[in-house]
């Protein structure tokens, strides 16, 4: 925010040379405070005429026949100095030569500055001084708040409008932003880290109030900015309508005046129509897209991918694998936001309380990323052309056999395991099937179904299992043996062996 033009003061009329003012009793803190204006009056009451902080000229005329030490001198400037008078001027050579020394001695002993004003200095001048003074520091502010506004009316349009917008507000007040989102989670700020921790609690604390009051709403706090060590109001702003709030804005900024006041007003507008805008084209692509899932799902396929394309890119390609993504809203959510970033041919959509994906086959990148961030469950059906619904069926099915955080499940992992029943007695009898085995490593600290499953994996072959697992050859067949006689089976047998490999694939 530029630099406003100072404010007028007696310190800077008496500054003036062509009016030749000269100061009789000092008080430097009324000399620099805001002059309101400039009045006149000879009156020996004029309080009920003034307001705070202006300079009162005067010609004495109220003090004629008054000896040097006549109490009502201190009685005048006395109430002059509870109405909150800056400073009084006496005009001399008017009525009398010079200023009376009980009215300097009363400004004295109430620290009320006061100034003579010479025979050749129109009272008049000092006022018109004033007031120009005052209209050009107002012109100047309205001014710099057009160019403010217009400036974040252009950053809207860009691209990225509501960063655009954000970056814009914080340079032109000379401060911080940050945009909060509707669960007062930070979405952009400018500059980045700018608050220190516990201000920014403090902000956080305070958008979440105003959010969950459900209505618009702005509200003040004093936070340190770490950037400057120095302690900037904070403003905290409601976005969006009442009972529809998608957020807020904080600004923290030198104290601000009337016209940075109506900046951040224009762009508390912008940003709550942008955010407007913004939920209502995610609501109506979200429905685009759960319309699209329905089509493919009834074999339109061409026609999905003209849409698609045309939207949000070209639909995978060749053959495809069909991905369920099941979780909470919040967690359907964040996969959405998670597949949207995701840069290669990926489609998905809402259907029912699922998230369907299509991605090419042999690329599971994107499906493989959600299951251990969102606590999602994910299943993938087999590749396929034009078999979206059967896919679909596929997924579902390996959905079902997936953990909350664990990895995806391809139906291919669980076909062969349709035998033992659903995915919860599944799951109870391998447990059960494998128990002595857990047991025993749990007791002794062996690794006994660590090596059955990288027997598994190896084949069955001694030699390759004890590479893969670094140990002897004969280490392996001396825990098979004991897996055996734990187990009272024989590993030779084909039946064991699916059984036991089945058990570890459910486990």
């Amino acid at each position: 925010m530029p630099a406003a033009p100072a404010p007028p003061t007696l310190r800077a009329l008496l500054g003036r040379a062509d009016f030749g003012l000269r100061l009789v009793v000092d008080d430097p803190g009324r000399l620099d405070a805001p002059l309101r204006g400039v009045h006149s009056s000879d009156l020996a009451d004029p309080t009920p005429f003034l307001s705070d902080d202006l300079l009162l000229l005067t010609t004495g005329r109220q003090f004629a026949g008054w000896s040097d030490d006549d109490p009502g001198y201190a009685d005048y400037v006395a109430r002059l100095d509870r109405r909150g008078i800056a400073g009084i001027g006496f005009g001399t050579e008017v009525l009398r030569a010079g200023i009376p020394a009980g009215l300097i001695a009363a400004c004295a002993a109430a620290r009320m500055p006061l100034v003579e004003v010479p025979y050749e200095t129109p009272f008049i001048a000092l006022s018109r001084a004033n007031a120009e003074a005052i209209a050009a520091r107002t012109y100047a502010r309205r001014t710099w708040a057009l160019d403010a506004q217009r400036a974040l009316a252009l950053a809207a349009l860009e691209p990225e409008g509501i960063t655009a917008t954000l970056a814009e507000l914080a340079r032109q007040l000379g401060g911080w932003a940050a945009l909060f989102d509707a669960s007062c989670s930070v979405v952009h700020e400018v500059p980045a880290g700018a608050l220190d921790r516990p201000s920014r609690a403090a902000v956080s604390a305070r958008a979440g109030d105003l959010v969950r009051r459900g209505g618009p709403g702005a509200a003040a706090l004093q936070a340190t900015a770490m950037t400057s060590g120095g302690v900037l109001a904070v403003t905290v702003q409601t976005l969006g309508r009442g009972g529809h709030l998608r957020g807020a804005l904080a600004v923290a900024a030198p104290a601000l005046d009337d016209a940075a006041r109506g900046v951040l007003t224009s762009a508390v507008g912008m940003l709550g129509l942008a955010l407007e805008q913004r939920h209502a084209l995610a609501r109506t692509q979200r429905r685009l897209r759960t319309g699209l899932i329905t089509a493919l799902l009834a074999g339109q396929r061409d026609l999905v991918a003209q849409v698609a394309g045309a939207v949000w890119g070209e639909l995978p390609e060749g053959d495809v694998v069909v991905g369920l993504v099941t979780g909470t809203p919040a967690q359907l959510a964040r996969a959405a936001d998670a597949l949207e970033r995701h840069p290669g041919p990926v489609f998905f959509g809402p259907h029912g309380t699922d998230l369907v994906v299509v991605a090419p086959a042999g690329d599971d990148s994107a499906l493989a990323a959600l299951a251990p961030d969102a606590g999602l469950r994910v299943g993938v059906s087999r590749p396929t052309v034009h078999g979206f619904a059967a896919a679909l069926d596929q997924a579902r099915t390996a959905a079902a056999s997936a953990r909350e955080d664990g990895p995806v499940v391809t139906f291919d992992e669980v076909a062969d395991l349709a035998v033992l029943g659903g995915a919860p007695v599944s799951r109870a009898l391998a447990a059960a099937r494998l128990a002595p085995l857990t047991a025993h490593d749990a007791a002794h600290g062996t690794a006994l179904i660590e090596t059955l499953r990288a027997w598994f994996a190896a084949d069955c072959a001694n030699e390759q299992t004890a590479t893969a697992l670094g140990v002897h050859r004969h280490t392996v067949r001396t825990r098979l043996a004991h897996i055996e006689r734990l187990l009272d089976r024989d590993l030779g047998s084909f039946a064991v062996r699916a059984d036991l490999w089945t058990a570890l694939r459910l486990a």
